[in-house]
């Protein structure tokens, strides 16, 4: 039951979240990813033609479009040769936000509000689910961690699709639990799972993981009724249904696509040009995939890699998970297993940890290594098992034995004060969440020496650039900037340095003594200054890395006055 405190309880977190939430948006820059998210939205919303979301399905985009399109009147490039060109969509977005529209603030804030709001049904799924397991007070607990952990806040608040894609994949969870709750076919349950996997699938392709997780639970006996292989068929049958209906979803929110198959790897060619659904869907996992085992310049701990690192998401989860979660996860791993009989409570806490055990082994195989966010979907199942162990409906006495009453009031507060500490931690990071590394790291000060990237630096910052330059009078500054918002838009004056995509061309043409470089102010990126682009002689900004920055603005670009 709901008691009216609860009520009130998590009506105060929203009311927090919130003003956590549109605190930090305002003041944080357009990052790398969002104008082309954005642009995919409004692109797909105006024409009906999702050419180019293949490496990202359009439901987090379209949400995300939808309050621009009806609020302002956006101008879109297609009469650039961009929109014709199969990978034009960079620069079709670069043009619609920073050149044929020029309201770049209030576009970027409208397009951030739909995913504030699915942050909060992020938090209220986890709710639900953990509610249904285990109670109301698990349930509040499984939503406030969701709510304030700051890596979720962090990217709850960007218009991208990681929140939405984690949001949609719990809920698929969710239904798929309940559906294998009945021994037997249930026809609600079953389109219930289907539409929650068909809205992951049409939000991230990475949800295209849990196809295989939830083949893997639905062999493990954890379900209530028949046993043996027969349960089992049952079970593989209906994920099955639920899958081929979940592409009729996806189908649906393509707006029925219909069109010649774009097939470029050998063991799909003989498929390509051929007519069918989804296009534009399946051109999108095969590139994915692709992507994945290619690669990208990947960063960890002072050393740079074009295949990634094996170590990449364990690192970044033991530096950006926050300490009261792991010590939650580490008790909760601790209670669990000491329990010798397979409990129904044991179940129902091995559906929600195996699931996030096998995505995050998952991830290990892949190359693509830029982002803690890649790790999010895990969390809410995490956070969810963390709340059934800690609070379960049935009074436990883990911490001590009987009639240790001290002992054992203390063991039951540990949950609440480690909550507790997660949201000092929160709000010591306002409003620079997407910066936040744990005491072990050393906090987000020297993070940049672990992680870059989105785990840090993803151009958020160039507003508090532009506030910090006119605070101290200064008129210009060298600027290596990492980000895809345009410093002259905001009126930065700057000497362009290498920087990422803008002058990208520089990191060959250096346009200063690099042994010496000339006195001045010298603004740079952290993920600029261990010179990802270059693999082998990393010389241009060697000279900044041997000493430590004269100040910083956030936690993503390290200022040094050269004299």
């Amino acid at each position: 039951m709901i008691t009216r405190g609860k009520r009130w309880f998590a009506v105060a977190a929203i009311l927090l979240f919130f003003a956590l939430a549109l605190g930090s948006l305002v003041d944080d820059s357009p990052t790398m990813d969002e104008q082309n998210h954005i642009a995919r939205g409004l692109a797909f919303l105006y024409t009906g033609d999702p050419r180019f979301s293949v490496e990202h399905p359009p439901l987090a985009n379209v949400l995300s479009a939808l309050p621009l399109h009806f609020m302002l009147d956006v101008q879109l490039p297609l009469d650039h040769p961009s929109w014709e060109h199969p990978q034009g969509w960079y620069e079709f977005a670069d043009l619609m936000l920073w050149q044929y529209n020029q309201d770049v603030t209030r576009m970027v804030f409208l397009a951030r509000l739909p995913i504030v709001f699915l942050t909060i049904g992020l938090a209220l799924a986890a709710f639900q689910f953990a509610r249904g397991l285990w109670g109301a007070r698990a349930g509040l607990f499984a939503f406030f961690f969701l709510l304030f952990d700051p890596n979720i806040l962090a990217h709850g608040r960007y218009a991208t699709t990681d929140v939405g894609g984690s949001l949609f994949v719990v809920l698929a969870m969710w239904c798929v639990w309940q559906l294998w709750q009945v021994p037997h076919w249930n026809a609600l349950r079953l389109l219930a799972a289907a539409l929650a996997l068909g809205l992951a699938f049409a939000t991230k392709l990475s949800a295209l993981a849990f196809g295989p997780i939830f083949i893997v639970m639905a062999l493990l006996p954890l379900y209530p009724g028949a046993k043996g292989w027969r349960a089992v068929v049952r079970r593989l049958a209906q994920l099955a249904a639920a899958g081929l209906l979940a592409l009729v979803v996806v189908w649906a929110i393509f707006g029925f696509e219909w069109g010649p198959l774009n097939f470029q790897s050998a063991l799909l060619a003989p498929l390509a040009g051929r007519a069918g659904p989804l296009p534009t869907f399946w051109a999108g996992v095969e590139q994915i995939l692709f992507l994945s085992s290619g690669g990208r310049p990947a960063f960890l701990l002072g050393e740079t890699s074009p295949d990634g690192f094996v170590a990449y998401f364990p690192v970044a989860f033991l530096v950006k998970t926050p300490l009261p979660t792991l010590l939650l996860l580490a008790i909760g791993l601790v209670m669990l297993f000491r329990r010798r009989t397979m409990s129904t409570d044991r179940k129902k806490a091995l559906y929600l940890l195996l699931p996030s055990l096998l995505f995050f082994t998952l991830s290990l195989t892949s190359r693509l290594n830029i982002g803690y966010r890649h790790l999010l979907p895990m969390l809410p199942p995490l956070y969810i098992f963390i709340a059934g162990v800690m609070f379960q409906t049935k009074p436990r006495t883990h911490w001590a034995a009987q009639g240790q009453s001290a002992l054992n009031l203390a063991g039951r507060l540990v949950p609440y004060a480690l909550a507790g500490l997660l949201l000092l931690a929160t709000l010591a990071i306002h409003p620079h969440y997407l910066s936040f590394f744990n005491q072990m790291a050393g906090g987000p000060e020297y993070g940049y020496r672990i992680l870059v990237d989105s785990n840090i630096d993803w151009g958020q910052d160039l507003l508090r650039l532009r506030q910090w330059m006119a605070e101290r009078e200064i008129n210009t500054v060298n600027l290596s900037w990492f980000g895809s918002a345009d410093p002259s838009y905001y009126d930065i004056n700057y000497r362009p340095l290498p920087g990422l995509p803008r002058h990208f061309d520089l990191w060959w043409n250096v346009p200063f003594d690099t042994a010496r470089p000339e006195p001045g102010l010298y603004a740079i990126s952290v993920s600029n200054i261990w010179e990802l682009p270059l693999q082998d002689d990393k010389h241009v900004f060697s000279w900044f890395r041997s000493r430590p920055p004269d100040d910083r603005v956030g936690y993503s670009i390290l200022i040094y006055e050269v004299n």
